[in-house]
């Protein structure tokens, strides 16, 4: 074992600093010379490497986004950006790689593996869009942001006595509408998983209406329509005046939650130990209550799957 390197990449989680605290206090407790990665893949391209030890990681687990910095990177998916990446692995001496990201950086993970580098992949993204792992890190502080955000939201809907619809991150994953629809109470929820029945969000809204009831929360997941159009056909429909919130970025910042302090440190101890024990190219996952590991190439091939036994618990408890 020579050097590790720990980078971040696409979009922020809240949780990183906390798996990057874990991952570098791991491989110097090994007594393993630490490089910290900024800017993910375009920081790799450039060079721009730092050194780490125990004082570079303290402070951090509570602080939300990423002290290593991320992005997106186009020159990575290049045969020239990414012979530079590997030339910039081998100045460093560094053929082992702690991985933080989504499924698109994941991939770019498998193929430095397949020239050489071992890799440890960590699911970080608030989408929670990872098949191979029960719950990404990151998802649950969103869903706790969005949970309260709903909370603020009914209040004015109901003193008015209209209609919201929440506009919620996740891409073409609607956990984050799912969880926090049944966290905050929500009436309905739109995800990309089922086709909706606009009739039956109506009926629903109606028949609250005329029971007295003086709100209504739709959480739309940002993959499943239009909020703007759905507003539109909810208010030919039922007569109440309907607004939209978009929840944006405040969904991916602020400082993680309990959970993924827990879930990031202990991942990032787990993702060190997987390098140390040889492993060449894995994702760390939490399923049924363990932390395990699987074969990067199978991981990032799992499909994920919708729990509609939760969405069957939001219908019966929203009527």
């Amino acid at each position: 074992m020579k050097n590790i390197g720990i980078l971040t990449s696409g979009g922020d989680a809240p949780g990183m600093n906390a798996v990057i605290r874990a991952s570098v206090r791991a491989a110097l407790y090994k007594g393993i010379k630490v490089y910290g990665i900024r800017r993910g893949y375009e920081g790799l391209i450039d060079g721009d490497v730092i050194e780490m030890n125990a004082s570079s990681v303290g402070d951090i687990i509570q602080r939300g986004g990423t002290i290593l910095g991320t992005s997106r990177s186009e020159r990575f998916m290049t045969e020239e950006g990414f012979q530079k990446a590997l030339n910039v692995l081998e100045v460093f001496d560094i053929d082992q790689l702690v991985v933080l990201g989504g499924d698109g950086t994941m991939k770019g993970a498998l193929k430095l593996s397949e020239h050489g580098i071992a890799v440890a992949c960590l699911p970080l993204t608030i989408d929670n869009d990872m098949g191979y792992t029960d719950y990404t890190i990151g998802f649950f502080t969103a869903v706790d942001t969005v949970t309260e955000a709903i909370s603020r939201i009914r209040d004015t809907t109901e003193s008015h006595g209209r209609a919201n619809i929440v506009e919620v991150m996740g891409r073409n994953c609607g956990d984050i509408a799912l969880y926090a629809g049944l966290a905050a109470g929500a009436e309905s929820i739109i995800v990309p998983e089922h086709p909706f029945d606009m009739d039956s969000i109506a009926k629903k809204a109606i028949e609250g209406k005329n029971r007295g009831k003086r709100h209504h929360i739709i959480i739309l997941a940002e993959g499943a329509g239009d909020a703007e159009d759905i507003k539109t056909h909810f208010e030919e429909l039922t007569g109440i005046v309907t607004r939209v919130t978009v929840l944006g970025y405040i969904q991916r910042g602020g400082s993680p939650s309990v959970v993924d302090r827990i879930l990031g440190s202990n991942m990032g101890v787990a993702a060190v130990e997987a390098l140390s024990a040889g492993k060449k190219a894995v994702a760390i996952g939490y399923n049924d209550g363990k932390f395990n590991e699987m074969p990067l190439v199978e991981a990032v091939n799992v499909k994920k799957v919708y729990r509609d036994n939760l969405e069957d618990i939001l219908t019966i408890t929203s009527i």
